[in-house]
């Protein structure tokens, strides 16, 4: 893969962008690469340079990216500012439930259409699909598609107002338990230790819902970049992203080597 600068808005230029209508709705997605489906997607503020990298090393591990265009600019690295307004918009979309008691997120049922389609474009034994912050929980809601086998969150950050809580409703926790006990699944998740957004009580609840079918792993604040882009300076001071905004790209660093954990699991999910 191309080294690129992550202080420079991305073109994505390496990226097909295909227009998707389903269940009535259309989203821009970014497609690259060949091999079983990965759906991934973005974190606040929006497809960042760093959201596009960990999608280029999913790609280069033999996958076929999908990355749907939720919210923010594709490729742009937003003041703090718009970062901020982009995260108010989301807040209050009907798309999203950014707040406890309303369950899962509308556009969860686009994403689980969009995993269909994957399947049936790229084959194989099924779809990976991974959620970031304000979309971390989306991957857990999307195993209630057949085709989707392996999910990631990573620091899943709603609902906004109970850090004890999951984006989640009984009933669907109950479906999904009863999904990961069928089809032995395991569903892979990653914290910061200090994560302001992502508690330790959120992995708790996880761990009561789920048992050993969540595997939550922690990583220690230490191990967190601190050349971050404005809106993270500015409103994430705690060690939040895993994988992209907060990841060391330097071998033998705790966030490297979450990232080709995950890499791994849907290696070893989504082999024939």
């Amino acid at each position: 893969m191309t080294n690129r600068s992550m202080h420079d808005d991305d073109p994505l230029e390496d990226f097909i962008k295909r227009d998707i209508t389903l269940n009535g709705v259309q989203k821009r997605v970014l497609i690259a690469g060949t091999g079983p489906a990965v759906i991934v997607m973005t974190e606040m503020p929006g497809i960042s340079p760093h959201v596009a990298r960990f999608s280029r090393w999913v790609r280069d591990a033999g996958f076929t990216v999908y990355m749907p265009s939720l919210f923010g600019n594709d490729g742009v690295i937003p003041s703090a500012e718009d970062g901020v307004a982009i995260f108010k918009r989301a807040c209050v979309s009907a798309e999203f439930h950014a707040f406890a008691g309303k369950g899962s997120s509308p556009v969860t049922l686009w994403l689980r259409a969009l995993a269909k389609l994957a399947h049936e474009e790229c084959g194989g034994p099924g779809v990976g699909a991974i959620g970031m912050c304000f979309t971390g929980n989306f991957a857990l809601s999307m195993t209630l598609e057949p085709s989707v086998v392996a999910a990631v969150l990573s620091q899943p950050s709603l609902p906004l107002d109970d850090p004890a809580g999951i984006e989640s409703s009984p009933a669907e926790i109950e479906t999904v338990r009863n999904r990961l006990e069928k089809d032995d699944l395991t569903v892979l998740a990653y914290r910061f230790e200090g994560d302001n957004f992502c508690m330790a009580q959120r992995f708790a609840a996880y761990e009561k819902a789920f048992g050993d079918r969540f595997d939550g792993r922690v990583l220690p604040d230490s191990a967190a970049n601190t050349d971050v882009p404005p809106f993270f300076k500015q409103n994430a001071p705690a060690p939040h992203s895993v994988v992209t905004a907060h990841l060391i790209d330097e071998a033998g660093q705790p966030t490297l080597t979450a990232r080709d954990e995950i890499l791994t699991f849907f290696g070893e999910r989504l082999s024939n």
